[in-house]
């Protein structure tokens, strides 16, 4: 149940009456007036803005507006009483009675509660991390591997079809450099060859040998005499190796992509090229010169002539190069190529997670994607910002490994999967983030993970301690409709989980999810905590016994954790 869009929806049949019957007049879409949790100050259970969206239209005042409205909506039996807030809100309060039918149909419909069933089911194809398969994946790829996950959970709770990919930069310079790390770390292990010290380009990091160790091992006929003779058969091998890698630390992060996409074969593909003439057709290409960027130093800017994709055309700055001062095509032709890929496949949405130092990619690209399909807002971009890690109020750094970062693999080991996806999800993802290890370790409030774990597992110790299984539907014939005012404001903030889910998946921002469960948790520990002292409150009597209504109680509070912890990827534990 639903009651914000039930309610939405009845205020909405309300206004046609009014209409027709020509005491209002009503805008061409009603899409503005929502139904929403009024703020705590109020004395309220939902609120509206239907008085302030008509009130221009109708030249009345928001006040005049929710009178006519509240006189219509106060006949309906649930509402215990209606009022006005300025500027215009109309906040509804509604009887006890009303609360214990909701709690009721929340248990007997568990399965479906929170899914917008109204809502239209897209299908989206969500990219993510996608980070150069040169190695192992480093914090910094994390927290964007995270909001995509998410993300794609968030969007498959609400029925809608999403693949999970993960574009694969096999091609290019940076694998040239990485392809001869990999073959002198296995003439070093072969011949005892000294590795180049100073070799421009390449890659330092110890995993190298790991993965020279794998190559010898499993390709006995390959020889390592000259570079040239064996460099793209060892180029394919070796991204393949750190592809397994990486692989391996998103399985260890809880992650699954659907489908891997190779830059090397879209090329192969003559899909660039493909993509430009589209463009070319449109008078969206054309030969310019592209102005010194600001702050660069002009006197040492070169102005030549090269190919441009118009994106001014769509909003952006300047206009993009498409091909190098080699004539090779530059790596923004490459990802215009990739996104016409992505159209042809015939997703309703594309969503793309970038990491903080591709934030001013964006506009290129959705200009490049609009260009292409003709459509605004094709393309939605989320950009994953940085994430600082912090040890005894310090910054901690924990890899031994050669190279300049932490690995994921140093993260879990330190704090576990768990930790490591609630952690990185508890803020919006376009603001910093502060991972303390400190405060993920303690078994406290100021843990998030834990207090919500915590919840779940004193809600299962209630079941386990009167023989009752808390995986098991319940068999409801005792219900007394018999709730208390603490419990009924936790019963409220259950009704707020369908409204989580929608403003998480319309703006596309599943921190929402660890907000609300924390909230939710919060609440519930301190209910819990009036039993130390009232008898009344606490779960099971004296003959260890407990009512329905408790069970009831306890059993739609568990539903909702063990959905938002699900969409999370984040285990409920039932004994901590």
């Amino acid at each position: 149940m639903n009651i914000f869009e039930i309610y939405r929806e009845k205020i909405v049949n309300l206004l046609k009456e009014l209409s027709k019957k020509n005491i209002l007049q009503l805008p061409d879409s009603l899409n503005n007036i929502n139904v929403d949790i009024p703020p705590a100050k109020f004395d309220g259970d939902i609120s509206s803005n239907v008085a302030m969206i008509l009130s221009k239209l109708n030249k009345k005042s928001p006040n005049d507006i929710a009178k006519l409205i509240i006189n219509e909506i106060k006949k309906d039996q649930n509402i215990e009483s209606i009022a006005v807030e300025k500027p215009g809100f109309i906040n509804i309060k509604f009887k006890k009675s009303f609360w214990s039918t909701f709690i009721l149909d929340v248990v007997k419909n568990y399965k479906t509660y929170g899914i917008n069933l109204k809502q239209k089911k897209k299908s989206y194809l969500v990219e993510f991390v996608s980070a150069n398969p040169t190695g192992p994946l480093h914090v910094g790829h994390c927290r964007g591997a995270i909001l995509g996950d998410v993300l794609s959970n968030l969007l498959l709770f609400n029925k809608n079809k999403v693949n999970k990919e993960y574009y694969v930069n096999d091609f290019g310079g940076q694998i040239i450099h990485f392809t001869k790390s990999i073959y002198f770390r296995i003439r070093e292990i072969l011949f005892n060859e000294e590795f180049p010290k100073n070799g421009k380009d390449l890659y330092p990091g110890d995993y190298l040998k790991d993965i020279a160790k794998n190559i010898i091992k499993n390709n006995k006929k390959l020889k390592f005499d000259n570079f040239n003779d064996i460099s793209e058969e060892l180029t394919k091998i070796s991204v393949n190796e750190s592809l397994d890698l990486i692989k391996l630390n998103l399985k260890k992060l809880g992650i699954e992509h659907n489908n891997f996409a190779s830059e090397r074969q879209i090329i192969i593909n003559k899909e660039v090229e493909n993509a430009i003439e589209k463009l070319k057709k449109n008078n969206l290409v054309y030969l310019g010169k592209i102005k010194a960027p600001e702050g660069e130093d002009k006197s040492k800017w070169i102005e030549r002539e090269q190919l441009l994709f118009r994106s001014t055309n769509f909003g952006d700055d300047k206009d993009r190069a498409l091909k190098k001062s080699d004539n090779s095509w530059t790596y923004f032709a490459g990802d215009v190529a990739y996104h016409e890929n992505k159209l042809n496949r015939k997703f309703d949405v594309l969503i793309n997670i970038l990491g903080a130092d591709h934030a001013g990619y964006i506009k290129r690209i959705t200009s490049a994607v609009e260009a292409l399909s003709g459509k605004k807002n094709k393309l939605i971009c989320k950009v994953s910002q940085l994430v600082k890690l912090i040890k005894d109020g310090k910054p901690f750094k924990m890899s031994k490994r050669k190279g300049d970062y932490i690995i994921v693999d140093d993260l879990i080991s330190e704090v576990g999967k768990d930790a490591t996806r609630f952690i990185m999800l508890n803020r919006s993802s376009d603001v910093e983030l502060d991972f303390d290890f400190t405060k993920v370790k303690e078994k406290s409030k100021d843990n998030p993970l834990y207090y919500v774990q915590y919840c779940y597992a004193r809600i299962s110790s209630v079941f386990r301690n009167v023989d009752k299984n808390i995986n098991e539907e319940l068999n409801i014939s005792k219900f007394k409709h018999d709730y208390s005012n603490d419990e009924i404001k936790l019963i409220k903030k259950i009704s707020e989980w369908p409204k989580c889910i929608e403003i998480a998946s319309n703006k596309l921002e599943p921190h929402r999810i660890p907000t609300y469960l924390y909230e939710l948790s919060s609440d519930f520990h301190s209910y819990w905590n009036l039993g130390k002292d009232d008898k009344s409150k606490r779960f099971i009597d004296e003959n260890n016994n407990i009512s329905q209504d408790k069970l009831i109680f306890l059993k739609s509070l568990s539903y909702v954790i063990k959905s938002g912890m699900n969409i999370l990827g984040v285990e409920t534990p039932e004994k901590m």
